[in-house]
């Protein structure tokens, strides 16, 4: 197996490990090979083999127990929404069920809110739909964007749906760049989401769904044109 280079040796044997685990070079529940053998194979030493487990035992695909050796855990049965950013650096296949699940939650979170919503969250999302427009690079954009879902999220009432919207994001985090094309313009991603505001705003709960799935829908098409 060929070295790997020095200079990003860590990272680069997390993302070969990482890799491996998930197309089931190492299956789940077993114990991965021992260290110094682990080690040599990967044309590292031990200490940097111990630093990528950390990294990933932290990220949940592995547990190590003393006397025992360094397991590979079951994280589709025991692993949690965390594990997405992981997941979603390995392959575009994460990114579509989490947008699958965008859809379905972004959609019954503003139906929720239109329904729920106080007029001091109502004037929140006013606020935060027009940081929108005044962003001024489109990362600026981006993070203002999100605000307003965090908005919507809150107006349910319901933290759960804060903690789900929060961890959507995070789960596409790693890709955020490559994502980036639907908030290039100010005034057109202020725009996308004006009428999913208006409709909470208007205590609409059916036009809140519809224009939350017409803005998921829209943005979720030129995110998929930017990966190809």
């Amino acid at each position: 197996m060929e070295a790997l280079p020095r200079h990003t040796v860590v990272d680069r044997l997390e993302t070969r490990l990482r890799d491996d685990i998930i197309v089931g070079c190492h299956p789940v529940g077993s114990l991965l090979p021992p260290e110094r053998e682990l080690a040599s194979r990967y044309g590292v030493n031990r200490t940097t083999l111990k630093h990528a487990f950390g990294r990933l035992v932290q990220a949940g695909l592995l547990e190590t127990r003393h006397g025992v050796g360094t397991r590979v855990r079951d994280y589709l049965r025991l692993g949690g929404a965390d594990l997405l950013p992981t997941l979603v650096r390995h392959g575009s296949d994460w990114l579509g069920e989490i947008f699958e699940v965008r859809r379905t939650i972004g959609a019954l979170i503003a139906e929720r809110a239109a329904v729920r919503a106080t007029p001091q969250q109502v004037s929140e999302l006013g606020s935060l739909l027009a940081a929108v427009a005044d962003a001024d690079d489109t990362l600026a954009i981006q993070l203002a964007d999100v605000e307003v879902h965090r908005g919507l999220a809150r107006a349910t009432g319901n933290r759960v749906y804060l903690l789900l919207t929060n961890t959507l994001f995070q789960a596409y985090m790693p890709m955020r760049a490559a994502l980036s094309r639907p908030f290039i313009d100010a005034q057109v991603a202020h725009d996308r989401l004006a009428g999913v505001v208006a409709a909470v705003a208007a205590g609409d709960p059916v036009a809140a769904k519809s224009e939350a799935e017409s803005y998921l829908t829209a943005t979720e098409r030129i995110m998929w044109e930017c990966l190809r």
